[in-house]
């Protein structure tokens, strides 16, 4: 077995664990992630080791970081993308999925600069930009529904 397949199999049962620590650590969980746009209209999303599909790269706000400071700090480690200009928060979800207490805000890059592709690593197996027409069949629900809202107007959901 794959260390990728591993830590999928055993995501299930160390997410609660993660959560019950953060439970005492944090009063509540923040994430940030990012919508990448580049010029042609295409999306960047990334696929981890540790959880199927493809999403958009983001991560943990955490203790004493702002939302732009872990964007940024996500968006660079996961992508390789560093911004040339202020992104745009787009909406703020529930994540119930995960957790009572979790949150993501969303923010639209369209102004940054990705001087290489990332290098597949421990964390990010897999990464690309994609038409909207042309996503990986294995791209996460959230990601669709988010992508549906920026792009065709669907009404803005509160959860993730």
């Amino acid at each position: 077995m794959t260390l990728t397949r591993l830590r999928r199999r055993l995501e299930p049962a160390i997410r609660p664990m993660m959560h019950l620590y953060w439970r005492f650590a944090r009063g509540a969980t923040l994430g940030a992630r990012g919508m990448v746009i580049d010029g042609s209209g295409r999306v960047f999303l990334v696929k981890h080791s540790y959880v199927d599909g493809w999403h958009m790269p983001g991560g943990g706000v955490e203790t004493g970081e702002t939302m732009l400071t872990a964007l940024t700090r996500e968006l660079a480690e996961e992508g390789n993308i560093k911004l040339t200009g202020q992104p745009q928060l787009f909406a703020v979800y529930f994540n119930g999925r995960v957790s009572r207490r979790d949150h993501v805000a969303l923010f639209i890059v369209r102004d940054f600069l990705q001087e290489s592709p990332p290098k597949p690593n421990r964390e990010i197996v897999e990464h690309g930009f994609f038409a909207l027409d042309a996503l990986p069949p294995d791209t996460g629900r959230a990601t669709r529904a988010r992508l549906d809202e920026v792009f065709k107007g669907v009404a803005v959901s509160e959860l993730w």
